[in-house]
């Protein structure tokens, strides 16, 4: 069985455990995902399957695309709702102070990876130093954000729902921490759902109860991609 599966993470689970969950669903001995989702994150991960694997980095990445909410006036070491509050501060930005801090991050713009993250720096991943409780100097990178835009307001309670696509590579929790310090009052990221990537969009998916429903009724390789097909671009 090779090709890709797309998958729609839950959250709580770890984009490893998903693929190793895809590969005792399948019955295929090796399986590897294109791009990592944090735990609390849901939505598009795209899953190789078999032989597929060894055509990981040749896959297109694409722009991809995220729903994110965000809570004003907290700040944590994760930069989201999972980490350690490490402060709390004063909300005074409005809604429309909301809207154009939003617009002030479109486009090209740099940004600094999160520590709690899987980049590696002199051999070690961040997130590995991090959990040591140390920072270490990180260098901006260049991401585009094609596109941005607020799709849900609670402004009493200070919680705002953004739709991104940006260039791979970009951080939304980072770029959440971003319009907070904008704003003066700090910025969490409460919940990240990954609705494109690789174009492959969030309809595509399927969830991984579906996929033990479908492995048991012999319907499974109907939802198989071809990686011939994920190559045509």
């Amino acid at each position: 069985m090779t090709g890709i599966l797309l998958i729609d993470k839950p959250e709580g689970m770890t984009s490893f455990v998903a693929a190793a969950r895809v590969r005792r669903m399948t019955g295929v001995k090796k399986t590897g995902h294109t791009g990592t989702l944090d735990p609390m994150a849901t939505g598009v991960l795209p899953v190789l399957l078999g032989g597929a694997t060894r055509f990981c980095e040749l896959l297109p990445s694409h722009d991809k695309a995220y729903v994110a909410s965000l809570k004003l006036g907290t700040v944590t070491d994760t930069l989201d709702i999972t980490g350690e509050v490490l402060e709390t501060r004063e909300v005074n930005a409005s809604r429309a102070d909301f809207e154009s801090a939003l617009q002030s991050f479109s486009g090209t713009i740099e940004q600094v990876p999160p520590m709690y993250s899987a980049i590696s720096q002199n051999g070690v991943r961040l997130y590995k130093l991090a959990r040591q409780g140390i920072e270490v100097e990180r260098e901006s990178r260049t991401v585009n954000i094609s596109s941005i835009s607020l799709v849900g307001c609670d402004e009493k309670n200070g919680e705002y729902t953004i739709s991104v696509e940006c260039s791979a590579g970009t951080y939304i929790r980072s770029l959440v921490a971003d319009i907070g310090e904008k704003l003066g009052c700090g910025a969490v990221m409460t919940a990240l759902r990954r609705t494109k990537a690789n174009g492959f969009p969030i309809d595509g998916c399927i969830a991984l109860d579906e996929l033990a429903d479908l492995a048991q009724s012999g319907k499974l390789e109907e939802k198989i991609i071809p990686i011939e097909q994920a190559l045509d671009s």
